[in-house]
């Protein structure tokens, strides 16, 4: 069976872990930035740490400390301007495509997807699946079933070259092709769970390409890439050179050993970026500047019942803090973390074969946060330290 990307449950995990050691607990000081010596810290390798580089950037009311760590593996320094594979931070940029376009009237979020994808079969418990479910996750759609199908860890590093297309995701995970094994059915009724799942994002591609006729990575250069300024971010369509300067993404075979997994194929929505470049498009994305008022209250919604309550989130595993903890805390692309003091913090992980990403920011984008460690999967503790370093500790 393929081995699956655990982006949700990563996530749950660097929430729930990102309590500020006493040394680290103070965090940056409004008044005078961010605290260089406690992101220093909190970057900085630990004993247990993964093998792995880290670069990093962080905003506090308007103040930028850009920091890295060297790769322990190679002992070569990380450049703060470093690229990597950001993951599923490349979800928000889906979100935001579908949004715009929804704006120009050319997606209606309640229609279903399947008169988007009238090529794409789903089955009967699917035909009522809605673009807006696609993208807050309450769909009820099977996982992913993603990538090649490996048992173990030296096989998945040998088979990362390959592209595959969002057609055959589709395909293999509505139609599976061992058929002793049933179609899948609906994990719940559409609209009334939330399930983190990847192949939520793959139909929602799909849908966008079959509205404009044009591949993700030509709506999402023309409508934020370039509108943006976003000179080192891309798109690559599966080709697997990295740019330079770049984080080295590693990852463990079998025997325990760091092997180099920093070109790699993907999926037409795998993406590369840098710390600057994505702290610029959290920070367009939920100022406005690329959505009308209508689309950002879209983006930022989450979902409800019809008594205007959260919707549960199913089978845990994620959402479990603040509040509404085992509620839904996903919106379209993004996700909503309350801190202990109140305020909110909007952002997203990602994860790629040997990267460990997230970028997340306070509602008034005083206080923004940027990484990536080159290792995988999970989220690793340098980024655990980060995080609380920057918000202070998650409410429980």
């Amino acid at each position: 069976m393929a081995i699956a990307k655990r982006t949700a449950l990563a996530l749950a995990g660097l929430l729930l872990a990102a309590t500020p050691a006493p040394a680290l607990a103070v965090g940056p000081n409004p008044a005078n930035g961010p605290d260089p010596a406690a992101l220093s810290a909190a970057i900085a390798a630990h004993p247990g740490d993964p093998a792995a580089g880290v670069v990093a950037r962080v905003t506090v009311d308007g103040r930028v400390w850009r920091g890295t760590a060297e790769d322990p593996v190679s002992g070569r320094p990380v450049a703060p301007n470093a690229a990597f594979r950001i993951g599923s931070i490349n979800k928000p940029f889906v979100a935001a495509v579908l949004l715009q376009l929804s704006a120009e009237h050319r997606i209606d979020l309640d229609g279903a997807v399947q008169q988007y994808l009238p090529d794409i079969s789903l089955t009967d418990a699917f035909q009522q699946v809605t673009v807006r479910q696609l993208l807050n996750h309450t769909s009820g759609l099977p996982q992913a079933v993603e990538g090649p199908d490996v048992t173990d860890d030296d096989g998945l590093i040998a088979q990362r070259f390959g592209l595959e297309t969002l057609e055959e995701v589709a395909q293999r995970t509505l139609h599976p092709e061992d058929n002793s094994k049933p179609k899948p059915t609906p994990a719940f009724t559409p609209g009334t769970r939330q399930q983190y799942n990847s192949f939520n994002y793959r139909l929602a591609g799909l849908v966008i390409e079959r509205v404009t006729g044009h591949s993700i990575k030509e709506e999402v250069t023309a409508r934020i890439l370039k509108p943006l300024g976003l000179r080192h971010t891309e798109v690559p369509e599966g080709r697997p050179e990295m740019p330079e300067p770049h984080l080295t993404g590693w990852y463990l075979n079998t025997a325990g050993t760091p092997t180099d997994v920093s070109e790699q194929g993907g999926n037409p929505e795998s993406m590369v970026s840098t710390p600057s470049d994505v702290d610029r498009f959290l920070r367009a994305l939920l100022d406005g500047e690329l959505l009308a008022p209508q689309q950002l209250h879209d983006l930022l919604a989450l979902p409800r019942d019809a008594s205007g309550q959260l919707v549960p989130y199913y089978e845990g595993g994620d959402c479990l803090f603040g509040p509404d903890k085992g509620k839904a805390c996903y919106s379209a692309g993004l996700m909503a973390i309350p801190l202990q003091d109140g305020t909110v913090v909007w952002g997203k992980t990602g994860h790629d074969l040997g990267y460990s990403d997230g970028v997340f920011a306070t509602s008034d984008l005083s206080k923004r946060l940027v990484y990536s460690v080159g290792t995988g999967p999970g989220t690793p503790a340098p980024a655990l330290r980060l995080a609380a370093t920057v918000f202070g500790p998650f409410a429980r």
